[in-house]
């Protein structure tokens, strides 16, 4: 959801094995990186099932969130409120292919190169060697909810306890 000064944003990291999804986008500031898939939140969707639909629409990768990664929470120009949720994600089929107009580039990598490369943007350096613990943490579980807040879709995302 990109509103005004506040955004939301979604991000899937998808892992196959030891490969991890990645794409090229064609404009803004990781043009030419590589990185995860990612956009804003629509109106009338979770933030999980936004990651979700990101992924399909720039990689034509269908996958299913398996827990949050992360959240990367900035502020850009000391004025716009810039988040995003990141989710850790089980690859379920298909081949990667990069969306028309926003991606250059679509594919699964090894972890260990996209470590080392020097296309990868910082995020993904920062985020991807934590993809071994993403059996543990936080998994996302839905719920029913008072009905007086009207929500028709509700999720916790909590850390494991187990």
């Amino acid at each position: 959801m990109r509103e005004g000064k506040v955004w939301l944003g979604a991000c899937g990291i998808v892992i196959r094995g030891q490969e991890a999804l990645v794409v090229k986008k064609t404009y803004s500031g990781l043009k030419g990186q590589w990185s995860f898939p990612a956009g804003f939140v629509q109106e009338g969707e979770t933030v999980d099932e936004a990651a979700v639909r990101e992924v399909l629409e720039e990689t034509g990768v269908e996958a299913v969130v398996r827990q949050v990664a992360g959240i990367r929470s900035g502020v850009i120009r000391e004025s716009i409120s810039d988040n995003m949720v990141v989710f850790w994600m089980d690859y379920i089929g298909g081949e990667p292919r990069p969306q028309e107009g926003e991606i250059a580039e679509a594919r699964f990598m090894p972890i260990q190169e996209l470590l080392h490369d020097p296309l990868s943007s910082t995020y993904l350096k920062i985020i991807l060697p934590d993809y071994i613990k993403r059996e543990q943490g936080m998994t996302g579980q839905s719920f029913a909810i008072d009905p007086i807040f009207q929500y028709t879709s509700y999720k916790i995302f909590k850390q494991s306890c187990e």
